[in-house]
C-alpha cells in the first residue's frame, strides 16, 4: 500500500476505471508498435484481473479472450476461460470461441507468485512465459503478434532465441508505465513464421539454380531456401541463418560428395 500510495498510475487507474496499473503498459506498448488492430482477435492469457482485455477491448471490435486460472469478472464484450495454458482442453476453448479462425494476437501479462529469491524468481517467469509461448503457437495465424513479459537474468538470452526462431521481429521494450526498480521487460514478436525451417536447422541439399543477388537456392519441403555462394548443382550442407514468411537464407557448412 506504501508502494501504492506513491504511484501516479495506480490512482489513474483508479480514477480511470481501469482493473490495474498495467493497462497502461499496454496503451504504451500499442502506441509505439501498433500491436493490436481494429479487428483483431486478441487472446490474453493470464489476463486476470483483466487490465490488459478492458485496453483491448477498447482498440479492437474483434473477438477478445482472456484465460486465467483464476474466475475473470466479466468485461462487456469479453469471452473468459477459466482454465490451464498448458492442457489441450484450454486450448480447444480457446479455438472453439474463435471458430477455428485463430488469433492475430496473443498476449500476456502473467507473472508469476515471487518467492523473493532472484534466481527461483526468475526462473518461474521464464517457465510461465515458455507457457504462454507455447499456448501462443497453437492459437496464433501466421503472421500473427505474440507481447509478453518476463523477467530479465541469466536465462533470458537463451529464451529470447528461441522466441527469434519463430518471429520476423522481436523487440525488447520498457514501457514509463513499469515500476522503474522492476526487473520485468516485454517482448515484441511479429509476423509468426509458419515454416518447415527454422534458424539454426541442418539439412543437406543439392543447389538447384541461381537467384538474382547470384546466390544458389534449393526447395525444402517445398519452402525456398537460398544459399550464399552456392553453385547450381552442388551438393551441400547448409544451415538456415534467417527465415522470412516467404523464404529463408543458408550458409554452406560442408560441400557433399
Amino acid at each position: 500500500m506504501a508502494r501504492n500510495q506513491k504511484d501516479q498510475y495506480y490512482w489513474k487507474a483508479k480514477s480511470e476505471g481501469y482493473r490495474s496499473r498495467a493497462s497502461y503498459k499496454l496503451q504504451q506498448i500499442n502506441s509505439k508498435f501498433n500491436v493490436i488492430k481494429e479487428h483483431d482477435n486478441v487472446i490474453d492469457l493470464g489476463a486476470a484481473p483483466g487490465g490488459w482485455l478492458q485496453v483491448a477491448k477498447e482498440i479492437s471490435d474483434g473477438t477478445i479472450v482472456g484465460v486465467d486460472l483464476k474466475r475473470i469478472k466479466p468485461i462487456d464484450g469479453v469471452e473468459t476461460i477459466k482454465g490451464d495454458i498448458t492442457k489441450d482442453f484450454t486450448i480447444n476453448k480457446i479455438l472453439a470461441i474463435l471458430e477455428d479462425e485463430k488469433a492475430d494476437v496473443v498476449i500476456c501479462d502473467a507473472a508469476p507468485n515471487l518467492s523473493g529469491n532472484w534466481s527461483l524468481d526468475h526462473a518461474r517467469s521464464i517457465g510461465l512465459s515458455e507457457s504462454a509461448f507455447e499456448c501462443a503457437k497453437k492459437v496464433l495465424k501466421p503472421g500473427g503478434t505474440f507481447v509478453f513479459k518476463v523477467f530479465q537474468g541469466d536465462m533470458f538470452k537463451n529464451f529470447l532465441d528461441d522466441i527469434k526462431k519463430e518471429f520476423v521481429h522481436v523487440k525488447a521494450y520498457n514501457p514509463k508505465a513499469s515500476r522503474t526498480q522492476s526487473a520485468e521487460i516485454y517482448i515484441i514478436a511479429k509476423k509468426f513464421l509458419v515454416t518447415p525451417v527454422k534458424v539454426g536447422n541442418i539439412y543437406q541439399a543439392e543447389i538447384e539454380g541461381i537467384g538474382k543477388g547470384n546466390d544458389g537456392f534449393t526447395h525444402i519441403d517445398g519452402f525456398i531456401v537460398f544459399i550464399q555462394n552456392g553453385k547450381k548443382g552442388d551438393k551441400v550442407q547448409i544451415k538456415i541463418t534467417d527465415v522470412k514468411q516467404n523464404f529463408a537464407f543458408a550458409k554452406i557448412e560442408e560441400y557433399l560428395k
